[in-house]
C-alpha cells in the first residue's frame, strides 16, 4: 500500500526537501503552496522521474483551501497518512509596541491559524484512513524569543502547544502529532536577511555548530517523524538548530 502526503510550504525550502525527500521513499506527495510556478515546476520534475507528485494552490490562511487541498490528495490517491504543515511567513522586524494590527493578523492567521485549519482538515481523512502522523513545522522560536519578532514567536509558541494538545486529543485513534523546531535555515525565508554578510555572520554565531542549518537536515527528521519507525513519539517538540537553544 502506498503511503500519501501533503505538504504546505512545499514549492521550496524545507518543504521541497521533505517533497523530495518523501518521493525517494516512494510516497505520493501533494505538493500545496501559494507559489504556483513553482510548485507545478516541482510536481512536474518529479512525475518525470516517476515520482507520484501534485500540485494543489492552498492558501493555508483560508479554512476552504485547506479543506480542498484535503479533498483533493484523498480524490487522487485514495487516502492521506502524512502531513507536514510547513507553510509560514516571517512577518514585519517591529518591536512589540509598534507591530502593525495587519502585520500580526497576517503571521498569525498564516503561522498558527493555518496548522489549526490544515489539522482540522487532515485528521477526518486520516481517521479515515484508520491512522495518521502529523508533523508541525515550529521554529526555535516556539522555544525562546527573538527580538522585533512578537507575531513570529508568538504563532511559533502557540504551534507547539497546538501540537501537544492535538496529540493527546487523537493518540488512541492511531494520529501522531509532533512538531519540530528548526534553527536558521538557509532557504528562502531569510534569504534578503543573510545576503548582508554582517547578518549572515551575527546569525551564524548564534549556532555554536558554525554554520546556518540546511534544508535537508531539518527534511530527515521530519520523515522519521512521520514514517512508522517514530511510532512511538507523539507530542513532542524537536529543535533542529545547531546547538542554538544550548547556548
Amino acid at each position: 500500500m502506498q503511503r500519501v502526503a501533503i505538504v504546505t510550504g512545499g514549492a521550496s525550502g524545507i518543504g521541497k526537501a521533505v517533497v523530495e525527500q518523501y518521493v525517494r521513499d516512494g510516497i505520493a506527495v501533494v505538493i500545496a503552496d501559494v507559489n504556483d510556478e513553482a510548485g507545478e515546476s516541482l510536481a512536474s520534475s518529479l512525475r518525470t522521474n516517476n515520482g507520484k507528485a501534485l500540485y494543489v494552490h492552498c492558501d493555508v490562511s483560508l479554512p476552504e483551501d485547506n479543506q480542498r487541498l484535503v479533498d483533493t490528495a484523498v480524490d487522487q490517491f485514495g487516502r492521506l497518512d502524512y502531513a507536514v504543515n510547513n507553510a509560514g511567513i516571517g512577518g514585519e522586524p517591529n518591536p512589540t509596541g509598534s507591530y502593525s494590527l495587519e502585520g500580526w493578523n497576517k503571521v498569525i492567521n498564516v503561522n498558527l491559524n493555518g496548522v489549526f485549519y490544515g489539522m482540522h482538515a487532515q485528521i477526518p481523512a486520516m481517521l479515515k484512513s484508520g491512522s495518521g502522523s502529523i508533523v508541525n513545522v515550529s521554529s526555535i522560536l516556539g522555544a525562546v524569543a527573538f527580538a522585533g519578532a512578537p507575531a513570529y514567536v508568538t504563532a511559533k509558541h502557540g504551534l507547539v502547544g497546538l501540537t501537544k494538545a492535538a496529540a493527546l486529543d487523537h493518540s488512541a485513534q492511531g494520529i501522531r502529532v509532533n512538531s519540530v523546531g528548526p534553527g536558521f535555515i538557509e532557504t528562502p525565508l531569510i534569504a534578503e536577511i543573510i545576503e548582508d554578510p554582517a547578518q549572515r555572520a551575527y546569525l551564524t554565531s548564534l549556532h555554536p555548530i558554525g554554520r546556518l542549518g540546511r534544508s535537508e537536515e531539518v527534511a530527515e527528521l521530519i520523515c522519521f517523524l512521520t514514517s512508522e519507525r517514530a511510532s512511538f513519539i507523539t507530542g513532542a517538540y524537536f529543535p533542529v538548530d545547531g546547538g542554538y537553544l544550548a547556548r
